[in-house]
C-alpha cells in the first residue's frame, strides 16, 4: 500500500514509518519541522520513502501528495507533555482543528475522486481523561464526561471528524488511541518552556525521559509530580508501530477504534524506583512530591481486549526492556548536550 503520513518527523512516526517500510509499504511523509526543527531518520533514503517539507494545513498540498495514496494517516498535531496543556491551551484546540480539517478535506476528495481506501486517525488516551470506567473500553467515550483539557477535547473531536466524514461521505476510517509511548529519538520541542523539577530542567515533560535525566544528573531526593500514585501503561514505540501497521492493513479495523497499549499497569512511583535502581543500584531511594499539574490524570488504564480479539494484536515488550534501551540513550543525549 501507499501511505501518506502527516507529522512524519514526529516521535511515534519514527517507529511507525520504519515498521511500514520494513513490511513492504510505500510511505509519503509530510512535516514542516515546527516541533523539533530538522531531524534525520534512518529511513530518509529508503527507496520506498518520499518526504515533503510543508504544512499539513495546506489542503492543496495534502491533495497533491495523496493523489495515488491508499491510506492517509492523520498524525500531524501540536502535541507535547503535560506542560503543553497549560502553555498552549488555545493553540492545542485551534491549530489542531485546522490540521485535522485539512487532512479530512484531502481524504474525502481522494476517496471520492482517486483511490484512497481510508483515513487512520491518531487519537490519544486523553479522550478518557474524565472516565471513571477502568479498564476503559473503546466505547467508554460514549458514556463518560468529555475531557477537561483542550488537548483531550480536541483529540475526541478528531474522532468525531471521522464519524462525520463516514456519515456524510462514507469515508472509511480507523481510530488509534495510543497510551504513553516510550522509546528513543524524542527531542525537546522548540517551543518548550523552561520548567524545573527541583534543580533539574525537564527534558520533554514526559515522565520516562524526565525521571531518567533527573536521576542521571544526580538529583537526590528525586522530585516527582504529585504522590506518584498516578497509573499509566507504558507502551514501547516498536509495539505501538506494529499495532498501527496491523490496523492499517486489516479490513477488520474499518470504521472502528482501538486502544493500542500494553495491558500492564505501573504507578509513577513504581516507575521511578525501577529507573533509580537501574541507574543507582543499591543506593537508597528517596523522593519528594511536587505539586502536580492540573490535568495530570490520576488513572489511565485501557481495556486492550478488543485489539487482541479483532486485530490479533498485543504488545510484547516489558517496561524493564524498554528502560534498558531508553536509559543509555538519554545518558548519551545528556553527554551531547541535547537534554
Amino acid at each position: 500500500m501507499k501511505i501518506v503520513w502527516t507529522g512524519a518527523a514526529g516521535f511515534i512516526a519514527g517507529y511507525a514509518i520504519e515498521e511500514l517500510l520494513n513490511n513492504g509499504h510505500e510511505v509519503i511523509g509530510l512535516d514542516n519541522y515546527s516541533k523539533y526543527g530538522k531531524v534525520e531518520k534512518s529511513y530518509d533514503h529508503h527507496p520506498k520513502y518520499t518526504f515533503f517539507e510543508g504544512d499539513a494545513k495546506d489542503v492543496e498540498l495534502m491533495k497533491k501528495i495523496s493523489e495515488d495514496a491508499d491510506v492517509i494517516v492523520s498524525g500531524a498535531a501540536m502535541i507535547g507533555g503535560i506542560s503543553y496543556f497549560h502553555e498552549y491551551a488555545y493553540e492545542l484546540l485551534a491549530e489542531n482543528e485546522r490540521i485535522t480539517a485539512a487532512a479530512f478535506d484531502a481524504a474525502i476528495w481522494a476517496y471520492r475522486e482517486k483511490k484512497l481506501k481510508k483515513i487512520l486517525v491518531m487519537s490519544s488516551s486523553m479522550v478518557y481523561e474524565s472516565t471513571d470506567q477502568f479498564p476503559s473500553p473503546e466505547e467508554a467515550i460514549l458514556t463518560s464526561p468529555p475531557p477537561i483539557s483542550t488537548y483531550g477535547f480536541q483529540k475526541l473531536a478528531c474522532e468525531y471528524f471521522a464519524k462525520g466524514a463516514w456519515e456524510q461521505y462514507q469515508l472509511p476510517y480507523t481510530v488509534i488511541r495510543p497510551f504513553n509511548c516510550v522509546g528513543v529519538g524524542e527531542k525537546r520541542a522548540l517551543s518548550d518552556k523552561e520548567i524545573y523539577s527541583g534543580n533539574v530542567k525537564l527534558a520533554m515533560s514526559h515522565v520516562v525521559p524526565d525521571l531518567i535525566q533527573k536521576i542521571v544528573k544526580g538529583q537526590d531526593p528525586l522530585h516527582i509530580l504529585g504522590k506518584g500514585n498516578q497509573v499509566r501503561h507504558y507502551t514501547y514505540g516498536g509495539d505501538l508501530a506494529k499495532g498501527i501497521r496491523i490496523a492499517i492493513e486489516k479490513e477488520e479495523a474499518l470504521n472502528d477504534s482501538f486502544n493500542i497499549s500494553t495491558a500492564q499497569s505501573t504507578t509513577v512511583l513504581e516507575l521511578a524506583e525501577m529507573i533509580w535502581k537501574k541507574i543507582n543500584g543499591d543506593k537508597p531511594f528517596k523522593y519528594v512530591s511536587d505539586d502536580p499539574f492540573e490535568h495530570d490524570v490520576q488513572k489511565r488504564v485501557p481495556d486492550t481486549s478488543k485489539a487482541k480479539r479483532v486485530l490479533g494484536y498485543e504488545t510484547t515488550t516489558s517496561l524493564e526492556k524498554m528502560l534498558d534501551e531508553v536509559i543509555p540513550w538519554v545518558k548519551e543525549q545528556i553527554e551531547y548536550g541535547n537534554i
